[in-house]
């Protein structure tokens, strides 16, 4: 038994033996053979290598080849354009010289004629003083004869004509005497007529009810009372407070606001509007809420000036500067809205002090600037020019600033081109069609005063007051009035009308004189 088992584990070995020498046999076998077959491979890659390096020499020598002719042919094009353009400069040169040539010969001529007639106008003067002293022995001979004929002095002779020219004469100075009186007495009218304007602008009239007043509307007609209060407190305080005239009458669901002050007239009808959203209507409540008001209307104010400022390109300025600014949206003048103006005539004169030469942040400084003295007109006596005047040297503005306030309105003439533009720009503001209200009636009277005031003129036909009155057109008798005349009539006629017309802006009088030739031909 256990020698079967040895003589079977004897066999198992060299079985075991035989197949790993056969299967080690095998591998080698394979071994070489992929060997083989990579070496096939790589001479396959090495020749395809070669191909590749070939072909990309090929393309480099063809690209070289192209770029090469594009570079000759593009040397071409630029030495063809290079002698072309060289060609048309010596042409140019050649044309140009000629032409100085020429110009100098006709420069020469010139002066050649120039010394010719230089030489003839000093021979003509030559001669005009040998006819001067001809005629001067002339005159001393003829006055001889004179005294002899009539037995007078030379001297005698011209106390006698000035006494007979000054006899004729007292009557036309009598004349102008009148005219120049009457002329003052019409300028003595309409100053006075001015300055009740200007009265009659900061007083709170009935003819000016539509342009003072506010209306506050209500939800139910029983807050009138509620307004009125007890014994009448409350509409007290409120009158008290706010400085203006509260009208409660029969209108249903509103009341009225009159005053002359449009900032105090903001103020209290944003008060009362407060008052009937609260419903709290009391003198205590009415006055916290005026101090809330009067706060958030004056930081409104120096936003919106300070907002302006910046828009128009100014900065810096003083902040009670820019806080009147603000205010002038609560100031009218004739209608038009003080600030708007303003902001018209900065721009405005901006434009133009730039298209002069000027410096137009200068100018529009003082454009917003020219009647900042409106804002202040309510507070303090005194023209707005003077206050503004005042309130920018205390602020320590721009001289040309200053200028500009006095001489927008003629108290000073205009010593810069940006002052000047000011001044242009707030008559063009002020005279735009329909910037400023003017009541009909008024602009008829000033058209017929203007058109009457040419037809009292001796020689004239007709008279017409054309574009918004802004034009006259005077017609005159060609056989009275010659064309020196003329120019005087319509200087007389300006005149007149500057002295007895309240106008804004500018009118132009046109005189015209036709001569008509007419005949028949039978």
């Amino acid at each position: 038994m256990l020698t079967e088992l040895i003589i079977g584990g004897a066999a198992a070995t060299v079985s075991g033996v035989a197949a790993f020498l056969i299967t080690k046999k095998i591998d080698a076998s394979k071994y070489d053979i992929y060997i083989e077959q990579a070496k096939a491979k790589a001479k396959a890659i090495e020749h395809e290598a070669e191909v590749v390096l070939q072909n990309a020499k090929l393309r480099v020598t063809e690209a070289e080849l192209e770029v090469k002719q594009k570079y000759e042919e593009e040397l071409s094009r630029l030495n063809a354009e290079y002698n072309s353009r060289l060609a048309k400069l010596e042409k140019r040169e050649d044309q140009l010289s000629q032409k100085i040539d020429e110009e100098l010969g006709q420069i020469s001529e010139e002066r050649e004629a120039i010394k010719a007639e230089k030489a003839k106008v000093q021979a003509l003067q030559q001669q005009l003083e040998a006819l001067k002293d001809e005629y001067e022995l002339k005159r001393k001979e003829a006055m001889k004869i004179l005294e002899r004929a009539s037995g007078l002095t030379e001297s005698e002779a011209k106390e006698l004509v000035l006494k007979h020219a000054e006899e004729e004469a007292r009557g036309e100075i009598a004349h102008i005497v009148r005219k120049y009186e009457t002329e003052a007495k019409a300028e003595a009218k309409r100053r006075a007529n001015y300055i009740l304007a200007q009265a009659t602008t900061r007083y709170a009239g009935e003819f000016a009810a539509e342009r003072l007043i506010n209306v506050v509307h209500l939800p139910d007609d029983e807050l009138k009372g509620r307004i009125i209060g007890k014994e009448g407190r409350n509409i007290k305080t409120l009158e008290m407070l706010l400085g203006v005239d509260i009208i409660i009458d029969d209108t249903p669901g509103a009341i009225i606001l009159s005053s002359f002050n449009l900032y105090r007239r903001a103020i209290a009808t944003k008060t009362i509007e407060l008052l009937i959203e609260d419903g709290r209507i009391q003198p205590a409540r009415i006055e916290e809420i005026y101090e809330k008001v009067v706060e958030e209307f004056d930081q409104k104010v120096l936003e919106e000036g300070e907002q302006i400022v910046v828009d128009l390109g100014i900065s810096p300025m003083h902040p009670e500067l820019m806080k009147l600014i603000g205010r002038l949206r609560y100031r009218a003048s004739y209608g038009q809205n003080a600030l708007g103006h303003s902001l018209e005539v900065a721009h405005l004169a901006g434009i133009m002090a730039a298209e002069m030469g000027g410096d137009d942040v200068l100018a529009k400084r003082a454009g917003i600037l020219h009647d900042i003295g409106k804002a202040l007109t309510h507070e303090y006596a005194g023209s707005h020019v003077d206050l503004g005047a005042e309130v920018c040297r205390r602020y320590k503005e721009h001289p040309v600033v200053i200028n500009a306030i006095f001489a927008h309105h003629g108290h000073e003439e205009p010593e810069t081109v940006e002052a000047a533009a000011v001044c242009a720009a707030d008559t063009l503001s002020a005279a735009r069609p329909g910037a400023r209200r003017e009541v009909l009636e008024s602009f008829l009277k000033r058209v017929k005063a203007i058109e009457d005031i040419a037809t009292s003129k001796l020689g004239v036909h007709h008279a017409y007051a054309i574009n918004a009155g802004r034009e006259v057109r005077v017609i005159v008798d060609a056989s009275l009035i010659n064309d020196d005349e003329a120019i005087l009539l319509s200087k007389e006629i300006s005149d007149e009308i500057e002295k007895g017309v309240q106008y804004p802006g500018e009118i132009k009088v046109n005189v015209i004189r036709e001569v008509r030739a007419v005949n028949y031909a039978r």
